[in-house]
């Protein structure tokens, strides 16, 4: 079974963003950066199912020079080989001038299954693993919490809203989005890592890939949230009340 995962590198979530001079993108010479975490758990996704069918795990990710760590980081996991779209302009594409990079990139690989995460943390379009689909005429599902193989194709689990999930049928070749949390997320062990450094990065330029950088959507500019104070009183009983603050805090604050 080959399976693509795509993975992106997003400033590290306690970084301390700045917006740049002309107000169109963040800073980013003084940041660190890290696996988008969705992508993360696509990974895991990916590599679990390896271990169970046997076959290939190869991640594919568009960006300068420095996403090479990304990479190495996900071949330490234990993906087989890797793909690098370089790429200086990322910020400047929309979700569909990435995709149409990583369909380049990834559709002579003639996989079984693509993986990508639900959505970035830094943009949060949720968009890119979609339009993958559109573009490569394949069948797509998205909120993916697990991932099961069958004799037919693949068996899929969907997170849905209010606590409820939806189990569906695909066949392959197909791309799905995977959401966080459906798997506990391994480390890279001493071994992997050494490995990594032997592992396979085939390198393309988004020029080699000759696809249409022209956006669609343009990001006119960026700015800081204001800061503010407000109250929220939670209804209900005690055990309600706290019901709701665990929701708020796990959905909208994203400390849990």
């Amino acid at each position: 079974m080959k399976i693509i995962v795509a993975i992106k590198q997003v400033p590290e979530r306690d970084a301390q963003v700045r917006v740049d001079a002309a107000a169109k993108w963040i800073e980013a010479s003084d940041l660190q950066y890290a696996l988008n975490e969705s992508d993360a758990y696509a990974l895991e996704e990916a590599l679990q199912l390896k271990e169970k069918h046997g076959g290939e795990v190869i991640v594919v990710t568009a960006g300068p020079e420095r996403v090479g760590q990304t990479i190495r980081e996900a071949l330490a996991k234990g993906a087989d080989r890797g793909i690098h779209i370089d790429c200086d302009d990322l910020e400047s594409r929309d979700a569909l001038g990435v995709a149409r990079l990583l369909a380049a990139a990834v559709k002579p690989e003639n996989a079984d299954l693509l993986l990508t995460g639900l959505q970035s943390e830094d943009l949060g379009q949720g968009q890119t693993g979609v339009i993958l689909a559109e573009l490569l005429g394949l069948p797509h599902a998205s909120l993916i919490l697990h991932v099961e193989k069958t004799d037919s194709g693949l068996t899929v689990k969907r997170e849905l809203e209010e606590g409820w999930f939806q189990t569906i049928e695909l066949p392959t070749p197909a791309v799905l989005t995977i959401q966080s949390g459906g798997n506990k997320l391994r480390y890279a062990t001493l071994m992997g890592i050494k490995r990594a450094k032997t592992k396979e990065v085939r390198r393309a330029t988004a020029a080699e890939l000759a696809v249409d950088a022209a956006p669609v959507v343009l990001l006119e500019r960026v700015s800081l949230p204001q800061k503010q104070k407000s109250t929220q009183i939670l209804p209900g009983t005690p055990k309600e009340a706290a019901a709701a603050l665990v929701e708020k805090l796990k959905f909208e604050v994203r400390v849990l």
